[in-house]
């Protein structure tokens, strides 16, 4: 995966679905395993359920930059009713990779730009959901998402599981630690 100097990652969420938390537990994940990383929010005054986005970028080299992620490598969709309302593929990449939270293999499919981009799929909901990681009534996907991306970026799980414990701590982080393995073990490639 790391081909590139630097890798690009742009998650698209609603509020309170934990994007910005995703994004920022990623950064650990990469210094685990020996990179430069910096991870960001982007929003205004947005409320729970708003679209959100968060960007992270991962290096083999100190990052300098600083500003948004136009052109990303990897899409992440935490929702997958938010390509219906956000163009959640602009300025990705050709050979770019989209990562969805959906149920729907042809929701998936449909991110696929024609096939100009690898496009995988994680049930997230679902295993929030049979974990009874809920707040406030929404189903909170981050940390399984995040075990689905690790495992397309060909991060080792051990390093997933140490950075959630250590940014949620050992009572929160042991049921997401849960939901990280399931979502690494479920992701599938879309053909």
């Amino acid at each position: 995966m790391f081909k590139k100097d630097v890798i690009e990652i742009r998650f698209h969420g609603r509020g309170g679905q934990g994007a910005v938390t995703a994004a920022n537990i990623l950064v650990t994940v990469a210094y685990k395993n020996g990179l430069w990383a910096q991870a960001f929010p982007f929003f205004g005054a947005e409320r729970r359920g708003a679209p959100v986005m968060a960007f992270a970028r991962i290096g083999k080299q100190r990052i300098r930059r600083r500003s948004m992620i136009r052109e990303p490598d990897i899409v992440v969709v935490l929702d997958d009713r938010l390509p219906k309302v956000v163009n959640v593929l602009s300025g990705l990449r050709d050979g770019g990779y989209v990562l969805i939270n959906t149920g729907s293999i042809d929701e998936a499919k449909e991110l696929s730009g024609g096939g100009k981009y690898m496009v995988y799929a994680v049930n997230a909901t679902r295993i929030a959901l049979d974990l009874n990681l809920v707040l406030a009534g929404w189903p909170l996907v981050n940390t399984a998402i995040l075990g689905a991306l690790a495992k397309i970026l060909e991060f080792p799980l051990r390093s997933v599981e140490e950075a959630i414990i250590e940014y949620l701590g050992e009572e929160r982080g042991k049921i997401n630690v849960l939901a990280a393995r399931r979502a690494y073990e479920e992701v599938k490639l879309i053909e």
